[in-house]
């Protein structure tokens, strides 16, 4: 145990214990709920929990964060009963907060139309728990798109956005317009309108273009340049009571995000600041030792990777589904090193544990069982071909709709039999869909083992031409698209290119896997764009994005082309006045 661990055993244990006694202040449930999240970070979340449940019927802060923690244990397990348990919690935890809030007459209300409120007429209470409110109401809303499998609860859903971002408004305003002067808890209420603001803006502007047409058209607008500054001002404020939870957002953007949907490379510098300042707090805490695996995984330092986030899996076994976020990573971290043996065991960990999706676990499992056909035994040949009848099966629906990966997943099960019970290079298809090129590139000495392999299955193919069963130019265009990821990232550009056009070519002869050409006419951008050529990469992005339809993982692809164009449109537009950004809106007032 550390040394500040040891200073601050006492004073848990002191708090722990207090009896409830009168009415709970606002900065006493402040306090108190910074502790809360003391302990949390230090993997003591039982403590943390009973340190907030007694008071979450009468204080705004017990009542946001006793919501908190049960929206987290919902979210990781995906069990109905924590979802509806969450809800309810979560319900009451908005009902708290509520009552805390500033009750507008009918004159009031129409007068905020035509003039600006008078804010310093309100109280810290008030205010406080119309940010308290607001933030029970994003959980409630993000809740309420997973709770059912209906169209009803994503309109519900919708309309609780609404709800929050007017609440959001209402306090930017307060932020900008009160007067400070005096206020013991001004920077707990500024941190959090940052984090909302920010973490809003981040969320709406990931979203590719023509959802955010619509999005804008009811109401909604987002901009990316506006959510992390907002974030950086929120983790600034020192001592604050959702300065961690600042840091969090934007390590989860710049370690997650900006790899799994497309962006470019986060800002590794920035997260490595956030990362050490936190371990020195909490050396132990698993969420920051997480971090600082997923740190050294996207600087494609593989081992130090394993090291961390094993290091974060051991930590505690009180929450074990933190354990499945671990095991995700280390799957595609042992992927990397085509050690398969160890990706299979983690897939079927998560296969066994997790209840977020079982066709991809499983499908996962058996697609490293496939990279290493020749070495399984009868009884785990006898498992795969089981696994992979059993995959179907599982597949769910969401609002009346499969999820893209799962209908992915199902087609290739179908695939593996129609082929004689083989698949051509799963586990690295997968890869490059999960975005694992993009971290597996910078390491030379990981893509030329790889590259080796693809080419031994470009040769091995073109011995079975005549006995692939129709699946000749689907599984030779695979090859020729990881083939050319590898030749891309070891600077052998001019093949890489010949690569990807080679799968274009071969559009009209493509008899099931159609989403390898616009896939592969968005890695020719990316190569073009490397190169120099922002023009032809413009051209090719709009090709990719206008040019193919309904084909598998379709989204997934319009993510990537948006922030690739975004990023590209930016570049161009570096110093020119007004403060535009990579969407061209100013970046002054956010929702805006």
């Amino acid at each position: 145990m550390s040394d500040s661990d040891g200073d601050e055993d006492p004073f848990y244990d002191a708090v722990e214990y207090l009896a409830k006694a009168g009415p709970m202040d606002l900065g006493t449930g402040i306090e108190e709920s910074k502790l809360a999240i003391s302990l949390f970070m230090n993997n003591r979340f039982a403590e943390a929990r009973a340190l907030l449940k007694p008071w979450a019927d009468e204080s705004m802060y017990h009542a946001l964060g006793y919501g908190v923690f049960e929206f987290l244990e919902a979210v990781l397990t995906f069990e109905q009963q924590h979802i509806e348990s969450a809800a309810e919690t979560l319900e009451q935890s908005v009902q708290v907060c509520n009552k805390f809030r500033k009750k507008n007459s009918m004159y009031e209300s129409l007068g905020k139309i035509v003039r600006r409120p008078n804010y310093d007429a309100l109280t810290e209470e008030e205010i406080h728990a119309e940010l308290c409110y607001a933030e029970c109401l994003l959980l409630r809303a993000v809740l309420t798109f997973i709770e059912d499998e209906n169209l009803i609860s994503f309109v519900k859903g919708g309309l609780r956005m609404r709800s929050c971002l007017k609440c959001y408004r209402e306090c930017w305003n307060i932020l900008r317009y009160r007067n400070w002067d005096g206020s013991l808890h001004k920077d707990h209420f500024e941190s959090g309108v940052r984090m909302g603001v920010g973490a809003y803006n981040l969320l709406i502007s990931m979203l590719p273009a023509k959802i955010m047409k619509l999005l804008e058209f009811i109401g909604f607008s987002g901009n990316r340049e506006t959510g992390l500054g907002q974030l950086h001002l929120g983790c600034d404020l020192a001592g604050s009571l959702r300065q961690i939870l600042c840091s969090m957002v934007l390590l989860g953007f710049h370690l997650f995000v900006s790899y799994v949907l497309g962006y470019g490379d986060g800002d590794l510098v920035l997260a490595e600041r956030l990362i050490n300042q936190q371990l020195s707090s909490f050396p132990d805490g698993v969420w920051y030792n997480f971090f600082k695996g997923r740190l050294e995984y996207v600087k494609g330092n593989v081992n130090p990777a394993i090291e961390w986030y094993s290091r974060a899996w051991q930590s505690q076994s009180e929450w074990v589904q933190f354990h499945h976020l671990c095991y995700w990573e280390l799957m595609w971290a042992n992927c990397f090193k085509q050690d398969w043996i160890s990706s299979r065991d983690f897939a079927d960990l998560l296969l066994h544990e997790s209840r977020w999706s079982r066709t991809i676990y499983g499908y996962q499992k058996a697609s490293f069982m496939c990279m290493m056909s020749e070495k399984l035994g009868r009884f785990e040949t006898a498992e795969l071909l089981q696994l992979f009848k059993d995959i179907p099966g599982w597949k769910q629906r969401i609002a009346g709709k499969s999820i893209p990966m799962e209908k992915f997943a199902v087609k290739k099960c179908e695939r593996f039999f129609a082929q004689g019970n083989k698949l051509i290079l799963p586990a690295v298809e997968l890869l490059y869909l999960w975005n694992g090129f993009k971290v597996l590139g910078k390491q030379g000495d990981l893509v030329r083992p790889l590259l080796a392999l693809v080419e031994r299955h470009v040769r091995d193919l073109a011995r079975e031409k005549d006995g692939g069963g129709g699946f000749y130019v689907d599984n030779l265009c695979l090859l020729l698209l990881l083939r050319g990821m590898c030749l891309r990232y070891l600077d052998r550009v001019g093949e890489a290119e010949a690569d990807f056009l080679g799968v274009i070519a071969y559009e009209k002869q493509l008899l099931h896997d159609a989403y390898l050409v616009p896939y592969s006419t968005y890695e020719l951008a990316m190569s073009y764009w490397s190169q120099g050529n922002t023009q032809g990469a413009e051209v090719t992005l709009e090709n990719a994005k206008n040019n193919y339809k309904g084909y598998a993982l379709e989204s997934r692809l319009h993510f990537r082309i948006h922030s690739a164009l975004s990023e590209l449109r930016a570049s161009r537009s570096v110093g020119q006045a007004g403060g535009t950004t990579s969407n061209g809106r100013k970046t002054s007032v956010p929702f805006l």
